[in-house]
């Protein structure tokens, strides 16, 4: 989107938030002559397909006002949000439970145009893979997989490169000045997609039992407990204070279960479970790892197009998640899902 484009839309909607019910003319009156009223009006059609807006009335009585979701979706500058220090951030510090049970279970995350270009992407994968044989494919599903380990390792402060990794995981042998549980972290992880492979319905209902399964396969022979933390766990890099408290967690968990199953979209799912296992942090480590592989295997389970992140920038990955930390808002990583879905299809299928 044209960056001034992108601005006038933040415009309208700091203008909508500031003067709720407002009609399109006192809209446009409200911003001077410096915006078009046709163009005023184009741009209310979008924010209503984006979900950032809803309206109030009918015809020439409709009235705009902020949607239910706007905090959840509206575009954040990442660059610019980051330019405060840890403690200069108006943050959210504590975790909001009703972002999963009142506001996630009820609002759509992508928008209808979003949708459309996920949904063609993956009509293109479905259409690659019936060209390719058996062989071929699970050639590809490795390829993906190496990737998906190294670099989920990656974000997670792993060293190995990904030659080291490929070398690792189809030779078993480990790179020079590397530690034990970096070779470890990395075996894991292709052993818990091989498991997601060899029984894709595992996933098929969510539920608190299977995200456990999982993190065990991930998190096996590195000292970390598997079982629900009960104690406090902080993030580097935010002031956000996840719960601490081992039943409160488990509920957590299992609301979010509750709207991923309920969810009848595929990439709502995936990504839905990609920031929230995140974001409630259940265990004492591995949590993003878990997240990741658990938003493949949703992909995987319902013959979808995995995703390896191989081209996402750890630092970028990590700034989107401490954005939805801080302010529950999930625009940034949901344009590194999408990117990274885009990518998935056209360079490994």
């Amino acid at each position: 989107m044209p960056k001034s484009i992108k601005n006038t839309n933040i415009i309208i909607l700091k203008f909508i938030e500031s003067n709720p019910l407002c009609s399109s003319k006192e809209i446009h009156d409200g911003l001077g002559e410096k915006i078009g009223y046709a163009t005023v009006k184009r741009i209310l059609q979008k924010l209503l397909a984006e979900n950032l807006i809803t309206t109030a009335g009918k015809g020439k009585g409709t009235k705009y006002q902020i949607s239910q979701a706007y905090n959840l979706l509206h575009p954040i500058n990442v660059e610019q949000y980051f330019r405060k220090e840890i403690d200069e951030r108006i943050v959210r510090n504590t975790f909001n439970h009703s972002l999963i049970r009142e506001t996630l279970i009820r609002v759509s995350i992508f928008s209808k145009e979003e949708l459309e270009f996920l949904t063609n992407l993956q009509t293109q994968y479905k259409n690659n893979i019936t060209k390719l044989s058996a062989t071929e494919y699970n050639k590809e599903l490795e390829r993906l997989a190496i990737d998906l380990s190294w670099k989920s390792s990656q974000i997670e402060g792993n060293t190995y490169s990904l030659l080291e990794t490929e070398r690792l995981l189809k030779e078993k042998e480990t790179a020079a000045g590397k530690t034990k549980d970096e070779a470890v972290m990395l075996l894991n992880h292709k052993a818990a997609l091989d498991f997601i492979i060899a029984n894709p319905s595992y996933v098929k209902t969510v539920t608190v039992s299977t995200i456990e399964n999982i993190h065990s396969i991930l998190i096996k022979d590195l000292g970390i407990s598997r079982n629900i933390r009960n104690s406090i766990v902080g993030i580097t890099g935010t002031n956000y204070k996840p719960l601490d408290n081992e039943f409160q967690i488990k509920e957590a968990l299992e609301d979010m279960c509750i709207v991923v199953n309920e969810k009848e979209n595929v990439f709502e799912k995936a990504l839905l479970v990609l920031v929230l296992i995140s974001y409630i942090q259940p265990f004492v480590d591995g949590n993003k790892r878990t997240a990741r592989i658990i938003s493949n295997a949703i992909f995987i389970n319902n013959n979808f197009c995995p995703i390896s992140f191989r081209t996402v920038d750890s630092i970028d990955y990590k700034k989107a998640m401490l954005v939805f930390y801080e302010q529950n808002n999930i625009n940034a990583f949901k344009e590194i899902f999408i990117n990274q879905f885009e990518f998935a299809v056209k360079t490994y299928f």
